[in-house]
């Protein structure tokens, strides 16, 4: 074999390491385009995923853009920042960058993207990461890209990387809801122009060799909607950070706490179902109120919705918070609900039931995968209906012994079944069998 063949091909894993790859530590980068930590789950499963693998003893670098991703440094986690013009930073979103701003070709195709109504994250980033990637050729075993699906990352193979990715659900069912919900052919057309990137994602999916998604839910639509070979799709169920989501009889029980989490006041999420069912509740119980982790809504549907029904004094919006704070709010509440329309996993439905506060619930997307039986773990309802939710709140407001019993069995679900460290566990197999595919592969070209 010449010595260009042997440097497109790669370091050869098993003789960069005497031990077998079943059992040496891995050199992991995981790149992660968008990396919030505190509202929305690509940073959570980035900072969780990352640390639990280190935990197993592997070498894990986040690479990532703004805003970047939180890491775990003390377990040994580092973060390689990869930045972007951060065109949608607060308080200056869609801002135009000064000439001094531009480093290259990438810049200029972002920017361009931004003015004609698109969203160009994902393809940029995945171009800067390729860049970035192949000059440190040989640093990494595997290459796990968390939703980018950008063209970028397509050849991996050919600078000596196997690649996984994680879809955790297809963005095409956000932007068929949004489109759903869209009023008037301009708002539709700008909303179609702003998922323009989901027609890229479907091309890129297509050609990966091995997609990691969360859900059995998720890995259906993966299928129907992207059409990935089904044999390419494999589920890992995340989970919960179970030491710190947990139960604390110290922390007081608010009386009427509804607690959610909403990163944005977009349809999916279906938060104005729940204000409108807080309505209805609220004569009933006077006491309830709701706390939604995320940003106030200046004006849309949920403001809308709490100006029609004077609720302004009973829902309050708190960002922001550390982990610890987050936790207590949980902990304190009386009831966690997620009215989402559609979930590919629902983080928030593991985290409160992991704290033992019990759960309300719709049917959307995987959601029930999570919550498990209604009546057994949660109370579930149908997507989309603020009546259902409203007779499910006034029922675990009024019953004692029922938020007891839903708490304690959702707790011991989420310890049997959705914990970081079986995810990590599980997603470790899966790099090994892209290595060991691609090790396969290269050797029968040799």
């Amino acid at each position: 074999m010449t010595a260009e063949a042997a440097q497109e091909i790669g370091p050869d894993p098993l003789r960069a390491d005497p031990r077998t790859a079943t059992d040496r530590p891995l050199r992991i980068a995981l790149l992660s385009y968008k990396g919030n930590p505190f509202c929305g789950g690509q940073g959570v499963y980035v900072r969780h995923l990352s640390r639990e693998l280190a935990r197993l003893g592997h070498t894990v670098e986040v690479i990532g853009a703004q805003p970047y991703p939180v890491v775990d440094t003390q377990e040994g986690v580092t973060l390689t920042e990869l930045p972007s013009l951060d065109l949608y930073r607060q308080p200056d979103p869609f801002r135009t960058p000064a000439l001094a701003e531009y480093r290259d070709w990438i810049d200029a195709l972002e920017v361009s993207t931004m003015w004609t109504g698109g969203f160009p994250e994902p393809l940029t980033f995945s171009l800067r990461a390729r860049r970035h990637l192949a000059a440190r050729r040989g640093h990494f075993d595997v290459v796990h890209d968390n939703q980018t699906l950008g063209y970028g990352l397509l050849g991996l193979e050919r600078i000596g990387v196997p690649l996984v990715t994680t879809i955790h659900h297809p963005i095409t069912v956000d932007r068929q809801l949004e489109l759903d919900a869209a009023e008037g052919w301009k708002r539709r057309a700008s909303v179609r122009r702003w998922y323009g990137f989901t027609r890229m994602q479907k091309r890129v999916a297509r050609r990966l060799p091995s997609v990691l998604t969360v859900s059995g839910s998720s890995r259906r639509e993966i299928v129907e909607h992207l059409g990935v070979n089904p044999g390419r799709v494999h589920v890992v169920h995340i989970g919960a950070d179970t030491e710190l989501f947990s139960p604390d009889p110290a922390v007081p029980v608010v009386p009427g706490r509804i607690v959610t989490t909403s990163s944005a006041d977009v349809p999916l999420k279906g938060l104005v179902y729940l204000v409108e069912a807080l309505a209805k509740v609220r004569t009933e119980h006077p006491e309830a109120h709701l706390v939604v982790v995320g940003k106030r809504p200046e004006r849309g549907p949920v403001a809308a919705a709490m100006a029609r029904y004077g609720l302004e004094g009973a829902v309050e919006f708190v960002k922001g918070i550390s982990d610890a704070e987050l936790v207590d709010l949980v902990r304190g509440a009386q009831v966690a609900c997620v009215p989402s329309l559609y979930e590919g996993f629902s983080l928030p439905a593991a985290e409160a039931m992991a704290t033992g506060t019990p759960l309300i619930a719709t049917t959307g997307g995987a959601i029930p995968e999570v919550a498990g039986a209604d009546g057994e773990t949660c109370l579930a309802v149908p997507p989309g209906d603020a009546g259902a939710l409203a007779a499910s709140l006034v029922r675990l407001l009024g019953d004692a012994d029922l938020r007891l019993r839903l708490g304690t069995a959702g707790r011991e679900r989420v310890l049997r079944r959705f914990t970081w460290e079986q995810a990590a566990r599980g997603t470790a197999e899966h790099y090994r069998a892209a290595i060991g595919a691609r090790t396969s592969a290269a050797r029968a070209r040799r």
